[in-house]
């Protein structure tokens, strides 16, 4: 049976970056802010049944990396590291008049809400890091020895082949097979939702390569540990217990490293725990922003 989200309306918003860079962002809801950090690849889509579940009771803001989506790319092609992104979410932040708010990462998304917080921790409430690492995923994060070495061999390849990376990408996202297969292979789990996977595998289809190799690459090499011990609010970390890519044990130290964060493990969850078990995942955020003193603007009546 599908699941069924509340409707909620979306605006798009544009601003440019510091150094120039077109921007795409989205605005939802009403109440204490919350600063969704996308997934590299990924779109605000992703966080769907969160936004559907929460916006009655806070304002979530979005963005699309630079060089993605509806976003333009940088004049300089190099302007795609981490540091780049944390300055283009600034912006987004001052454009929208925030002062204060939450940080919900997802995925490489976790690493730049980690950088957020080191430029900005007095205007951070609170931290929730979903699926991800503090840093260099390569080394630390998938759970498949060889992936050191594999990924970025690949990522070299994508990169000298961006046009053929392209038309593979396009046609593994539009195969009716693809969440079959994936299914099979441990990537994502029964339960998640079909039209929500079929709508970000076809955003990403339309995304270009070149740009998202570069990015991965930048990522891969990007370490944001240090910052952890330093995280001074209320963290929430959550993962799966069959993620391939981040695997338990990764947030499990990040757990320890953080002072007074806590860990939730979704079991029978993989990487895209957002789609898969969005109830849980939507009560756990919802319970650990009423405990830990991110009071939501009151439920709209009916």
């Amino acid at each position: 049976m599908p699941l069924v989200m509340k409707p909620f309306r979306v605006e798009e918003r544009r601003v440019r970056s510091e150094d120039g860079t077109d921007l795409a962002y989205r605005v939802v809801g009403t109440g204490p802010c919350v600063l969704l950090v996308n997934g590299l690849g990924g779109s605000w889509r992703a966080w769907s049944h969160q936004i559907a579940y929460l916006s009655d009771r806070y304002r979530f803001i979005s963005w699309d990396y630079r060089g993605l989506h509806r976003s333009g790319p940088p004049a300089d092609p190099r302007a795609l590291r981490v540091a780049d992104h944390v300055e283009d979410a600034l912006r987004v932040l001052d454009a929208e008049g925030v002062e204060r708010t939450a940080v919900l990462g997802w995925s490489l998304g976790v690493q730049v809400g980690l950088e957020v917080f080191r430029r900005i921790p007095s205007q951070v409430a609170s931290l929730v890091l979903i699926n991800g690492c503090a840093g260099r995923p390569w080394h630390s994060g998938l759970s498949l020895r060889a992936a050191e070495r594999a990924v970025p061999a690949l990522l070299r390849l994508l990169r000298r082949a961006p046009v053929v990376a392209e038309l593979l990408v396009q046609r593994v996202a539009n195969w009716p097979e693809t969440i079959t297969w994936a299914r099979r292979v441990g990537l994502v789990s029964s339960t998640v939702d079909e039209g929500l996977w079929h709508e970000l595998a076809g955003s990403l289809a339309d995304i270009d390569m070149d740009v998202y190799a570069h990015m991965l690459d930048l990522m891969g090499d990007h370490d944001a540990s240090d910052v952890l011990a330093e995280i001074d609010v209320p963290t929430l970390v959550i993962a799966g217990d069959r993620d391939i890519f981040t695997p338990r044990p990764v947030a499990e130290r990040m757990v320890r490293a953080i002072p007074g964060a806590e860990l939730m493990t979704v079991p029978g969850g993989t990487h895209f725990v957002l789609a898969e078990l969005p109830e849980l995942v939507n009560l756990r955020i919802e319970k650990f922003f009423r405990e830990r003193g991110y009071a939501p603007a009151p439920a709209a009546v009916a």
